[in-house]
């Protein structure tokens, strides 16, 4: 397996298209891709605007885009205070306290997921012991965990870290899982020929080919989390935008609903463009070896 510094000035054929679309929205190299793919939001925010009266639809109950920007704008820039608007300026530490949690337990499931992964798939007798636990566990929802977190940690950052960790934790474990299981025999044949020990297969033959796992798990575990998150929120933390969300519901003020949405989902696409990035980054080699 030969690795290269180099990035390739030309992806190979064998990237998906997917990929090679999402890395060049990234690295701004791909303007044509980027309009294509503003297309469909334009148009919809185009119908939503037009199909409002006096800045909203149904009744009053969903804002206009318009409105809703305004709103968003108030929420990020407006100034703070005991005013009217309680949460006038309050957008940026909202979208702070819920990254920070996002972040810290998006870690600590990595840190977990990942060699677990690795041993159930390298390892039979770990299989047989762990996996079982896993697969039972793995459908019981996130929501469901809700009263466990709350009853051992309370109301605090620890609950909602611990939900975000347990959210991502399994597509990691299994993604990894997966990658580990699937390494090509040949490759550890010739390892084992050159004289490699077992645990030298393992770090230099079986981790290195699960890396495309791993990444594949720790997106979707990303996404999960930022969906951990705000459930936490709602619930177990007094601030981020997951309680922001809940609050602004409470109160009516669905601009601030619709904004809060939208940055969530802003934030997990950006998230998901850095980990492609630092994926692109540590597995160039396989373009390289694609172009051959």
């Amino acid at each position: 397996m030969e690795q290269t510094g180099a990035i390739p000035r030309n992806v190979s054929a064998g990237e998906p298209a997917a990929r090679r679309s999402a890395l060049g929205w990234l690295r701004g190299k791909s303007a044509r891709q980027t309009l294509i793919a503003l297309v469909l939001p334009v148009v919809v925010l185009v119908i939503w605007q037009l199909g409002g009266t006096n800045g909203s639809l149904f009744g009053g109950v969903l804002p206009t885009p318009a409105k809703v920007l305004k709103g968003w704008e108030t929420w990020a820039f407006g100034s703070k205070g005991m005013g009217l608007n309680p949460y006038s300026g309050t957008w940026w530490a909202s979208l702070r306290f819920s990254t920070i949690r996002v972040a810290e337990g998006f870690a600590v499931a990595i840190v977990i997921a990942v060699p677990t992964g690795i041993i159930i798939g390298w390892n039979r007798l770990a299989a047989q012991a762990v996996d079982p636990t896993i697969q039972l566990l793995r459908p019981v929802p996130i929501t469901a965990w809700l009263p466990f977190s709350i009853a051992v940690f309370g109301i605090s950052s620890f609950g909602a870290i611990f939900l975000i960790a347990l959210g991502a934790f399994y597509p990691i474990v299994i993604n990894t899982t997966q990658g580990a299981r699937d390494v090509d025999k040949n490759l550890v044949r010739a390892a084992r020929m050159l004289g490699a020990s077992r645990q030298g297969v393992l770090m230099r033959v079986v981790v290195p080919s699960a890396l495309p796992s791993i990444f594949t798990g720790l997106r979707i575990g990303l996404g999960i989390g930022w969906t951990a998150v705000i459930v936490a929120e709602m619930v177990a933390v007094k601030s981020g935008l997951g309680y922001v969300l809940w609050d602004a519901y409470y109160v009516g003020r669905m601009d601030i609903v619709i904004a809060d949405m939208a940055t969530i989902g802003l934030m997990g696409l950006l998230s998901d463009r850095i980990i492609l990035f630092v994926e692109y980054r540590l597995l160039n080699w396989r373009a390289v070896a694609g172009a051959r």
